[in-house]
């Protein structure tokens, strides 16, 4: 299309008397079928804990729960002169291996211990059965407790240790905790308290907070949570989400996904945006429910708050329009074709330029093209009047165009109405990504725009490599990508302005799509410049260098930029790069006819 403008249980009655043989038959079958389910869940369990680094099947979670107990009441009951090393020191445990480190941590604190026994000692009390919570991990009333909705037990079967604190509400019972370190007593700390546990549930206490309650908090340790470990715990868990997922072991990766959200919560800032987009994505992939994003207008409003937090986009327009405007010199007739219009926004600047060029300035043309609107609204001439209404004040001849189509694709250089003594300069801001989601689109329309015989094309896109046909591939380099981008907009303003939150949903709705998406639907295929390179050379177009001033004139604007101190423009092979720290973000180009 074109147009241009001038899963539950059952319970069942059963009779003592009269059972045939045909009954205890049936019994028996169901009993088995019963234990096969469970062993099922169980090896389920087992691959779980294995894929996240723990040393320990799901059959020795007794004798791991047994050990819990018996260090509490190692903790509970020592004399205060046996921790006082805790006060002055972190030690970093292998918690990988369960058995062992618990055993090691009640080896230290209490050289003679016995396993198969309570521990005895007259200065001791004696122990309340009802302060330890044992952690059955084979339920028998539910063998598939790690699929439940609720995040309680399953969560601490999952992940034990110090990569999440679950919240478990268990009535008239005390909670122990599995740390995730050896645990610092304050020292207040009673002795011979019973009740000296941390609620399970709690994500971690920060060691010189003041109490807020003195009676309550001399009896409580303090638990500290390294969100740095946690953090690396994140993304080996959204790893090993994406490898279930690519080997479609959709089970396991349902479990994980559930934990990278109570994972992510422990995290500041940016990681834990990432993370709760990525595991947006990844649930939508398990759970097939595709998000197409259609709405153009929606994602044309995201684009502008994405242009007023950051300057990615203010640089991709400087940059296009310094090599257009050095491409029009002295030219009389110039004619832009844009194949990205949107609202407009570059247009503008390029605009007051060309008025203030010596000898005054051309005539301008502009063909904005884009998609339909979904309200039948025409967009694209409302720019229009608005770029003219512009140009008059500014005393520039104007002719504005708006040509939509669905797809660049469709487009060939006689619509476009070229005339002859006109100077043309091609433009696209991350547009042609979206072309690799059909065959050959790209192709055809850059043999269209060698058809236009344009002065000079302009290119911009994301510096990534997100089309590769490994997903697991692809997910790695889109999670350190975004990962960079969220971090620079850190830096952009207050965290509750409107603008910025709008702009995190405009990049987490490209998230979802290069990870939830497949096939036509998945429209976010950046390549870096290296690729963009082959494809445009063996297309019969040369590399035209961006020259010095543009450096300068960019390395000057994100001066000017707030939280600018982050960001870097270098210059690669003639093009620019705008980047974060280390890690090129975006990509400027210019191109010529061969």
């Amino acid at each position: 299309m074109k147009r241009d403008h001038y899963l539950p249980r059952h319970h069942h009655a059963v009779s003592t008397t009269g059972i045939s043989s045909a009954s205890v038959s049936h019994s028996t079958a169901r009993a088995q079928m019963w234990n096969d389910t469970i062993q099922d869940a169980a090896g389920l369990d087992d691959e779980l804990l294995a894929m996240l680094g723990y040393k320990v099947k799901s059959s020795d979670m007794a004798d791991v729960a047994n050990k819990i107990e018996q260090l509490e009441q190692v903790m509970t009951h020592k004399q205060d002169d046996g921790l006082s090393h805790l006060g002055s020191e972190t030690v970093h445990y292998n918690p990988s291996d369960l058995s062992s480190w618990l055993e090691s941590m009640i080896t230290e604190l209490d050289p003679l211990p016995n396993f198969d026994s309570p521990i005895h000692n007259s200065y001791l009390t004696p122990i309340d059965s009802t302060a330890v919570t044992v952690l059955d991990h084979n339920d028998d009333n539910d063998p598939f407790g790690i699929f439940e909705d609720s995040p309680s037990d399953y969560d601490l079967k999952l992940i034990p240790g110090k990569a999440v604190y679950p919240q478990i509400q268990q009535q008239q019972q005390q909670q122990i905790v599995v740390p995730n370190k050896r645990l610092k007593i304050s020292s207040s700390a009673s002795a011979s308290s019973s009740s000296s546990t941390v609620p399970a549930g709690t994500w971690g206490v920060v060691a010189n907070e003041p109490p807020k309650d003195p009676i309550e908090s001399s009896t409580r340790p303090v638990v500290l949570v390294d969100s740095q470990e946690n953090g690396i715990r994140l993304v080996h868990t959204l790893m090993a989400c994406a490898e279930s997922v690519q080997q479609g072991n959709l089970k396991v990766a349902e479990a994980l996904v559930k934990q990278i959200g109570f994972l992510a919560l422990s995290q500041p800032g940016a990681m834990r945006k990432v993370a709760t987009y990525f595991a947006e994505a990844l649930a939508r992939r398990i759970y097939r429910l595709f998000q197409h994003n259609t709405d153009n207008a929606l994602s044309d409003l995201l684009q502008m708050h994405f242009y007023e937090t950051c300057p990615y986009l203010k640089f991709a327009h400087f940059t296009a329009n310094q090599a257009i405007l050095e491409a029009f010199a002295n030219k009389k007739r110039v004619h832009v074709i844009d194949f990205s219009m949107k609202q407009g926004m570059q247009w503008p600047a390029l605009m007051q330029a060309l008025a203030l060029r010596s000898g005054g300035p051309p005539s301008f043309r502009l063909t904005g093209i884009g998609p339909p609107s979904h309200d039948n609204t025409d967009h694209l001439q409302e720019v229009g009047w608005k770029l003219a209404q512009l140009a008059k004040k500014i005393h520039v001849e104007f002719e504005y165009r708006g040509f939509v189509a669905n797809s660049l694709a469709d487009l060939d250089a006689s619509m476009l109405n070229l005339r002859e003594g006109e100077t043309v300069a091609v433009n696209s801001v991350f547009e042609f990504h979206q072309l690799l989601a059909r065959p050959s689109a790209i192709e055809k329309v850059l043999s269209a725009v060698k058809d236009m015989k344009p002065e000079i094309l302009t290119v911009v896109e994301q510096e990534a490599d997100h089309n590769g046909p490994v997903f697991l591939d692809r997910f790695n380099e889109s999670l350190h990508y975004y990962s960079t981008l969220f971090d620079s907009l850190e830096s952009c303003g207050d965290c509750e302005n409107q603008d910025r939150l709008m702009s995190e949903l405009y990049l987490g709705r490209q998230i979802c799509n290069v990870v939830a998406c497949e096939g036509p639907d998945r429209v976010e295929r950046h390549e870096n410049l290296e690729q963009w390179r082959t494809r445009f050379e063996s297309s019969g177009l040369q590399p035209a260098h961006l020259g010095s001033n543009a450096y300068k004139q960019a390395s000057m604007l994100l001066a000017l930029f707030a939280g600018g101190d982050g960001y870097r423009v270098d210059e690669k092979n003639g093009c620019l790069m705008l980047g974060w720290y280390t890690r090129p973000l975006i990509t400027t180009s210019a191109w010529k006819l061969g």
